[in-house]
């Protein structure tokens, strides 16, 4: 017992070590491939020359909590209030420009839940909101701005959303035989045509006529399936108005 009453009045007497507090820079850049806790936080100090991770390409998206950690192993205190789950890390300096940077501080994205294939179809589980210290210039403000688009690239889980992540899905493919159709005013032409490229619902693709050889444009309506004639530009204008309305 005395033993213990000694061990306790000795953690009375000793006063705690407590960390620093810092708070998270509200633009986290990089300058030579190893990111540092000075980098990410404000008020680091001594320690500020701590390495966190590598920075391979243009950015890296770190794990929040990881970063909490490494930052606690080096005695500072980072509280996390805005409850963030990744910070992103862009190279460079930060240059004040809005041309290269489209949101400051501590923003909502849209992230990807899961890896995904190029020319995959989003799914809404493919997607979440999560937050980050900067947002692509392009990210989208709605799920649907992508739900239903195809991948253009391989994509990583986690990372955020760009609109240049995806495109419409092909539905016709290049050498593809494809059905030709023409409608105006009761008249309705259909033939074989050959695909010259590939294109998604509503672009215009070049196809032959199997049998006359002439090349004509054409806009892509379903798998398979071209228009000319006033059916087609109307479906080029839909295209158009729902594009730029993203």
């Amino acid at each position: 017992m005395r033993i213990l009453a000694l061990l306790a009045a000795l953690a009375a007497a000793t006063p705690a070590l407590a960390a620093t507090p810092v708070t998270l820079k509200a633009d986290v850049f990089d300058a030579d491939g190893i990111v540092t806790l000075g980098e990410i936080f404000d008020g680091a100090g001594a320690v500020g020359s701590t390495p966190v991770a590598a920075r391979r390409g243009a950015s890296v998206m770190l794990s929040a909590a990881a970063v909490r950690s490494a930052a606690y192993r080096a005695g500072l205190d980072w509280a996390n209030a805005e409850g963030l789950r990744q910070i992103v890390v862009s190279g460079g300096a930060p240059t004040g420009s809005p041309a290269n940077v489209a949101a400051r501080g501590n923003v909502d994205v849209l992230t990807w839940t899961r890896p995904i294939s190029a020319g995959e179809i989003v799914q809404p589980e493919d997607l979440v909101w999560g937050k980050a210290a900067m947002a692509p210039a392009d990210a989208p403000n709605d799920p649907d701005a992508v739900i239903g688009l195809a991948a253009r690239r391989p994509l990583r889980a986690g990372a955020a959303v760009a609109a240049r992540d995806v495109s419409a899905p092909m539905v016709i493919k290049a050498n593809e035989i494809v059905t030709l159709t023409y409608d105006n005013q009761g008249v309705s032409l259909a033939l074989q045509a050959k695909a010259l490229s590939g294109g998604a619902v509503g672009e215009t693709i070049n196809v032959q006529n199997v049998t006359s050889k002439k090349t004509v444009q054409a806009v892509v309506t379903g798998p398979g399936q071209a228009a000319v004639g006033p059916a087609a530009e109307q479906l080029k204008l839909v295209r158009s108005s729902r594009y730029a309305s993203r």
